[in-house]
């Protein structure tokens, strides 16, 4: 309707603020919107009206018949995909009793029969796994609940053969920790005890 941005509005309300007063405003707000709510009001009756007199006299019948031609007109390719759908259908709708219509009843007779085949065995295959898994789940189960239960020995490497000697290498002898001495005082001291003894 109208193009009114946020800040069109602003200084619409400003002005207004200046204008009418701080005292007045809402009063002058409350007018507007009813003023409003009356012409759409009034915008509803006449579209309703118009919308009625269009059905009474057939120009909705008329105005689709003239966007179909207007369509048509307007995007040649979609119609003629539309006549090509219609065409196909035609085709798909075959004679039982003719040769075709038993061929494609054979071929989908078929087909069904391939789609039970292979659900089947995809049936099948998941039970497989899901007891695999479950004979799996058991067997950890076990290992773990029985601890008394020895594990099968797994394979030890092949025992390597022994070098030939070498002459050793003279080791140089380990040296010994020195005693520790004790401080020349408390020596001194010992001494001292030991004459008074």
């Amino acid at each position: 309707m109208f193009d009114l941005g946020w800040t069109e509005l602003l200084v619409v309300g400003i002005v207004a603020l200046i204008v009418v007063g701080p005292k007045d405003l809402p009063v002058l707000f409350r007018r507007v919107g009813q003023f409003v709510g009356k012409a759409k009001g009034m915008a509803r009756e006449f579209s309703t009206a118009m919308n009625d007199a269009a059905d009474d006299s057939g120009m909705r019948e008329m105005s689709s018949s003239i966007n179909k031609s207007l369509k048509a007109a307007t995007n040649p390719v979609g119609t003629a995909m539309d006549g090509v759908k219609s065409a196909a259908s035609s085709l798909t709708n075959l004679d039982p009793e003719s040769e075709t219509g038993k061929l494609a009843a054979e071929r989908e007779a078929d087909r069904k029969k391939i789609e039970a085949s292979t659900a089947r065995a995809a049936a099948e295959r998941k039970q497989r796994e899901a007891a695999e898994a479950l004979a799996k789940a058991e067997a950890a189960e076990a290992d773990v609940t029985a601890p008394g239960a020895t594990k099968p020995a797994a394979k030890k490497p092949a025992a390597k053969k022994p070098a030939a000697k070498k002459p050793a290498a003279k080791k140089a002898p380990a040296k010994k920790p020195a005693a520790k001495k004790a401080p020349a005082k408390k020596t001194a001291a010992k001494t001292a005890a030991t004459k008074k003894e």
